[in-house]
């Protein structure tokens, strides 16, 4: 049996602010009872939601979808103003699952309006996340994805810009597109690259340490979750063949031909089970040496939110 080294990064899988919307959802369920309405998948993870779903989870991208006066958590991504007052208008008992590191970006965005500025949002159009911050910033407010974007700008006083970021992008992304940012808007304002999520940054420097060390990149996550795209893409920047995969039978073994040591990363939404599942099944088939990377666990935590005693 061909011998293969696996090297898992540290950190990997699941963040505080994963874990904190994950329990919220659980906790309303038990408390509760079911059906508990989620806006948005709580995550970005097919596992995830298949199993909430089983416990009685129900996931809407639509507010209008909720019955009036229904339970509803909000997505870890975050909401807009107006899908607060379309809740309070339902009469929807609503608990906030947002990150806390969402609801930081939120505030700088609205602290950056409030002075007069001109927003820009470095992400994704389309993604919660950044629906969610474009719906929290009243006046112009622009999203940029790529140097194209930001050549194409136009703002009101080149003087008075800022920028704020979607969470789970790449920092060397990131870092490119707000350089392209301050060479447009000299006196543009924004976070500092360190302000990007904790857990993106860790997840995406493990990976490039890992990079030094293996002959592929496996990445476990769903193909919606940004957060893991970024990671494969981070595998890729570095010459690495990387894949990412939701689970164990997505995993193809032609992919081990001629390799070694293969690193297997997963994204802050997917849980370790997924991990486990690629190392058995990939056991049947090769001498296996499993080892962790180098690394410092995290120990973030994000409290709980109270629960009210709904009437």
């Amino acid at each position: 049996m061909k011998k293969l080294k696996i090297i898992l990064a540290q950190p990997r899988g699941f963040c505080a602010g994963v874990k904190r919307a994950i329990q919220i959802v659980e906790t309303a369920i038990e408390r509760y009872g079911a059906p508990v309405w989620v806006l948005h998948e709580i995550v970005h993870n097919t596992h995830v939601i298949k199993n909430l779903s089983e416990a009685g989870a129900r996931f809407v991208e639509d507010i209008n979808e909720i019955p009036e006066g229904a339970l509803t958590i909000f997505s870890a991504h975050g909401v807009a103003t107006a899908i607060e007052e379309k809740a309070a208008q339902k009469g929807l008992k609503v608990i906030d699952a947002t990150c806390p590191l969402v609801k930081k970006v939120h505030h700088q965005a609205r602290r950056y309006n409030k002075l007069g500025h001109d927003i820009i949002i470095i992400g994704h159009h389309g993604h919660p996340e950044v629906e969610g911050t474009l719906g929290r910033v009243n006046g112009n407010v622009t999203v940029v994805s790529t140097i194209d974007d930001i050549r194409n700008l136009k703002v009101k006083d080149p003087d008075k810009v800022a920028y704020v970021t979607q969470t789970t992008l790449s920092t060397d992304d990131t870092r490119e597109l707000i350089n392209e940012l301050k060479k447009r808007f000299p006196k543009i304002q924004g976070p500092n690259l360190r302000d990007i999520c904790y857990a993106t940054q860790s997840r995406q420097d493990a990976v490039r340490r890992l990079a030094e060390e293996v002959d592929m990149l496996l990445v476990v996550g769903s193909q919606n979750s940004s957060n893991s795209n970024r990671l494969k893409e981070t595998g890729l920047s570095r010459g690495l063949p990387a894949y990412l995969v939701d689970n164990a039978d997505h995993v193809k073994l032609d992919w081990f031909d001629g390799k070694s040591v293969v690193g297997i990363t997963a994204g802050a939404s997917a849980p370790e089970v997924l991990v486990q599942d690629i190392i058995k099944m990939l056991q049947n088939h090769f001498d296996l040496e499993v080892k962790p990377q180098n690394g410092k666990q995290e120990t973030m935590q994000f409290k709980l939110p109270k629960f009210p005693d709904f009437v």
